[in-house]
């Protein structure tokens, strides 16, 4: 072999924009994983302590922390269809839609654009291999 890369599928780049419609906060059951990082800006964000924070809007799964959700399945955070802690939203929200899962195929790109309409979307930029790989590393952390 080479050393040389093989080309991914999305070697031209994808495109996504974020609209804000909230439809990946919700209406289906699901975690939110957090990340020590993630309580410490959510927490102070909302000005309380870990405990509190965690005592609040978190549930313990499996070994750790998950925002919990409103009975529809909605994120605890989500009102109007937008994130009340936005600036200090999970890293698994951020990362969205660059999830591995979302990435891994053409077909499941197109799958997860079913239910997202940033991507793909019209007025979306069109991000380079080399940014979307910088997602998804990101995401493995």
């Amino acid at each position: 072999m080479s050393g040389k890369q093989l080309p991914v599928w999305y070697e031209k780049g994808l495109s996504f924009k974020c609209t804000g419609c909230g439809k990946c906060c919700g209406k289906e059951p699901g975690f939110v994983w957090l990340t020590e990082e993630d309580i410490k800006k959510a927490s102070s964000y909302l000005n309380l302590s870990r405990t509190d924070f965690l005592n609040k809007y978190a549930r313990y799964v499996s070994g750790r922390y998950s925002l919990i959700e409103k009975p529809n399945y909605d994120c605890v955070f989500l009102k109007e269809n937008r994130c009340t802690i936005y600036t200090s939203r999970p890293k698994q929200c951020r990362e969205f839609p660059f999830w591995n899962d979302n990435i891994s195929s053409k077909e499941a790109w197109e799958e997860a654009s079913i239910h997202c309409e940033g991507i793909n979307h019209k007025d979306a930029p069109l991000l380079s291999p080399a940014e979307i790989e910088a997602w998804r590393k990101a995401s493995l952390e």
